[in-house]
């Protein structure tokens, strides 16, 4: 830390002062982060590219996304122990070099098997960046700093999964799918060898590696891994009509009890639960889960509408989907100086309004709505995701003392993740079911009895007088297309809809969070 002399030539350490050293270390540490984050999102709107260089089918295709999903959900909550193990250096070092390998094992893939386990490897071992930057944020810079660094955390944690399908399609567009992965190629030897000469926050304590609990991490895997597993493959299986959704919820449950009875009969638990004991990381952590289905609910259902309605490429939709993040790149030095001198709950008070208003603007939605009508909701949630992410880190992890905050900081991101795949398999159960209502609806309406639909038919069948008998079937196959076209977009509708409801309850849950005082200092040594 540093430090001024006083009088009598003892230095004192300067609580106000941030070391440019570390400042420039922890700022390569966040690229490493971004990049762990920015490869959830990167290969979505590229993946038909991707099945066809690889001869995947369909079935198989969506696990470039969930392998790495799972693997990565696995190792945050890991990384504590790890880093308390290892120390921040190596482990962080060992993150960013084993991603940056994977990474480029990914891009010369030559078959789907070979994808999905270099896939899965990167999620594991990048996984451990993201949570280790959060601690780190906490322990080595002053807490009255907090102001500068928090949003450089919070920019990456919200921007990057939103530029993410943007840059996947320009890459592939006016490059190859390959290049998905080999973009991380020279920031991550950059960030492994920075990692390994510059990090030197704490020290390892090898004698965790003797007690490692291996039965705590087994119940870890398979909790989280079946759990992810339940949640992305659910909606497209009809639940607990598939067997397979069945036996993993059961593998799930297991794992459960096993994490959970040696999280509490262990000497040194894979992961500590003690955080939970404080009352504002509980309440943030509940935040944390609440805007990670805002934020990849969002990411997900804003490029459907604009693909199955306004049959947008990957291109246009990512030109659309920047809109918020260039909201929240210029939002983030606003978010920065009022977390200074705001309550952190005004602050979330506010994002929390903004987001419901901007899910709100957006149940009006119909089939002509293009960039401009989705313009200023779009900026609206840049904005109030910054306004958010910004102080609920403060109000999760800012109270706690520094000897909690590595654990602490893996369950804080776990949230986020989880909050992301809850939110994700609730819109696609919620878009399936209320798509067929809506449609049995307006398929009630196209009766002999309705003169509107008569009308609509006849017009249509004289339209396509050419096709002489076949004329009326196609202008029944027609008017089925806009109902189901109606039908996809009313259930947009309600998806939005139930958005400003979680983001309404979740400003209503503000009264129960302390107003974050100051902490104790956090230097990791």
């Amino acid at each position: 830390m540093a430090g001024a002399a006083t009088a009598s030539g003892v230095a004192v350490v300067d609580d106000d002062r941030i070391d440019p050293r570390r400042l420039v270390t922890f700022l390569l540490m966040v690229l490493g982060m971004f990049m762990a984050i920015l490869d959830i999102q990167i290969v979505s709107a590229s993946l038909s590219e991707i099945q066809a260089g690889l001869a995947a089918s369909g079935d198989e295709i969506p696990w470039i996304q969930t392998s790495y999903l799972i693997a990565e959900v696995i190792m945050i909550p890991l990384s504590g122990y790890l880093s308390r193990m290892l120390s921040t250096r190596w482990l962080f070092t060992i993150s960013a070099g084993g991603f940056t390998l994977m990474s480029l094992l990914c891009g010369f893939a030559n078959s789907m098997g070979e994808m999905i386990l270099w896939r899965s490897l990167q999620g594991f071992i990048g996984g451990a960046m993201i949570p280790t930057v959060f601690a780190c944020a906490y322990t080595i810079f002053p807490r009255s700093k907090m102001h500068i660094v928090s949003p450089m955390i919070g920019l990456v944690a919200t921007l990057a999964p939103t530029i993410g399908p943007t840059l996947g399609g320009y890459l592939t567009e006016y490059m190859s799918w390959h290049w998905l992965f080999f973009i991380n190629v020279i920031p991550g030897i950059i960030v492994t060898t920075a990692a390994f000469f510059l990090i030197d926050f704490d020290k390892p304590d090898l004698s965790l590696l003797k007690r490692f609990d291996w039965w705590g991490f087994l119940g870890l895997a398979v909790m989280l891994g079946a759990m992810e597993y339940v949640l992305e493959e659910g909606a497209g299986d009809d639940w607990f009509a598939d067997e397979m959704i069945v036996a993993m919820t059961a593998v799930m449950i297991a794992g459960i009890f096993l994490f959970f009875w040696r999280a509490f009969t262990a000497e040194e638990p894979i992961v500590r639960l003690d955080a939970f004991g404080d009352r504002n990381f509980v309440m943030g952590s509940v935040f944390s889960f609440g805007l990670g289905i805002g934020l990849y609910g969002l990411i997900y259902i804003f490029p459907v509408y604009l693909s199955a309605v306004r049959d947008y490429n990957s291109l246009q939709i990512g030109e659309a989907m920047m809109v918020s993040g260039v909201a929240m790149f210029m939002t983030a030095p606003i978010a920065g100086r009022l977390s200074q001198s705001v309550d952190p709950r005004l602050m979330m008070g506010f994002g929390f309004a903004l987001f419901a208003l901007s899910c709100w603007m957006m149940t009006g939605l119909t089939e002509d709505w293009d960039y401009w009508e989705i313009f200023v909701p779009q900026v609206l949630r840049g904005v109030s995701l910054m306004l958010c992410m910004v102080p609920v880190s403060n109000i999760a992890l800012g109270m706690l003392p520094p000897e909690k905050i590595k654990n602490a900081s893996g369950l804080f991101n776990l949230t986020r993740n989880l909050g992301g795949a809850v939110g994700l398999a609730l819109i696609n159960t919620i878009l399936s079911n209320r798509e067929d209502m809506h449609y049995a609806r307006l398929a009630e309406a196209v009766n002999p009895g309705n003169d509107a639909a008569n009308q609509a038919i006849g017009m249509l069948t004289q339209a396509y007088s050419t096709l002489g008998d076949a004329a009326e079937t196609a202008a029944l196959a027609t008017v089925t297309s806009m109902a189901r076209l109606q039908a996809v977009i009313l259930s947009l509708s309600d998806i939005f809809l139930l958005l400003v409801a979680i983001f309404a309850g979740l400003g209503l849950m503000l009264f129960f969070v302390e107003k974050p005082g100051k902490a104790a200092g956090g230097d990791a040594h």
